[in-house]
């Protein structure tokens, strides 16, 4: 049976907010045990490989049969992305390299709170801001308000922790880290709308790039002791749980639908949609990594909620 358009959107807007949820606790959980920042960046960057390599592959047959040339006139990086090199660099850097890197690194220095509101949470302004500047977009009445309150939402799920970052210590790296990744995440979902890029292809290049630039580099840098690294001495069965997760998981299927929901609701839309996952993950957060429980997370998913409301109601023609 094949889903309507509405049904697809909404399917895979339901996946993609429940593995980011997921993702910020494991994430921070993930801190606490034996992998380094770039060593779970690594093996997400494998998993995903993987998976979407021998597709990507496998996708472009049918114009490798066709092409009287190379294989870099189908696609580029020797075939393993099916979009040109130019917007498989571009989107590679900022939806997958830089902001794997950030975004990990962040959880070394900040808790699961502050992720829970300077990554998704700032998404929404990041990319409202982008897609006025790249796609001439224009922000209604309602979704202003609907951004107001999303805004005030998130800054009430973590706004205590937020306002002790600066009182010493090193978790203002971490929000810094948060943040930037959180802006590369935008610049990635404004491109695939203004290219109007396949999910799975788009997905596809964007690890294809990472495969090929970081993979070696940083595998030949960890080898050779250039770099600090636990790969050689973490468990088996860690690695193995991060490469599925974060690699199949978080790249791979939360990947896919991301594109899908931006495709179905565009970018604002979408970015407001993913404004649920500061509220579930912060209970996360309480269930699983014993962060304590507060009035301001109520009354934050109410105004995230609410905020929602307005920002993916369709306009009147």
């Amino acid at each position: 049976m094949k889903l309507s358009p509405n049904a697809l959107g909404l399917a895979a807007a339901l996946v993609t907010v429940l593995i980011w949820s997921s993702f910020i606790v494991v994430a921070r959980a993930s801190a606490a045990h034996n992998l380094l920042p770039l060593d779970i960046g690594f093996l997400r960057f494998v998993g995903a490989g993987c998976v979407l390599l021998p597709w990507g592959w496998w996708l472009m047959r049918a114009q490798r049969k066709l092409s009287q040339t190379s294989v870099e006139s189908v696609g580029s990086l020797m075939g393993l992305s099916p979009l040109s090199l130019r917007i498989t660099a571009l989107t590679g850097l900022f939806g997958s390299m830089l902001y794997t890197m950030l975004v990990y690194s962040g959880f070394f220095f900040a808790p699961a709170a502050h992720a829970s509101v300077l990554m998704p949470g700032s998404l929404p302004l990041w990319t409202s801001l982008l897609a006025i500047v790249v796609l001439q977009d224009h922000i209604t009445r309602a979704r202003a308000m609907g951004l107001a309150c999303i805004v005030l939402g998130d800054m009430l799920v973590g706004g205590a922790s937020l306002l002790k970052a600066f009182d010493g210590g090193e978790v203002w790296k971490g929000d810094v880290l948060f943040m930037s990744a959180a802006f590369c995440w935008s610049y990635y979902s404004v491109l695939v709308r203004r290219y109007a890029l396949d999910p799975v292809r788009a997905t596809i290049a964007i690890t294809a790039f990472s495969c090929v630039s970081f993979v070696p580099v940083y595998a030949l840098a960890a080898y050779a002791g250039w770099v600090p690294t636990r790969l050689d001495s973490a468990p088996a069965s860690e690695m193995l749980f991060q490469a599925i997760f974060q690699g199949v998981g978080s790249v791979v299927i939360s990947g896919i639908t991301f594109n899908v929901m931006i495709r179905h609701y565009g970018p604002v839309r979408s970015t407001m949609i993913t404004a649920l996952v500061p509220g579930l993950s912060a209970l996360g957060a309480v269930v699983f990594l014993n962060e304590p429980m507060s009035l301001n997370l109520l009354a934050g998913l109410a105004l995230v909620t609410s905020g929602i409301l307005f920002g993916v109601r369709v306009p009147k023609p």
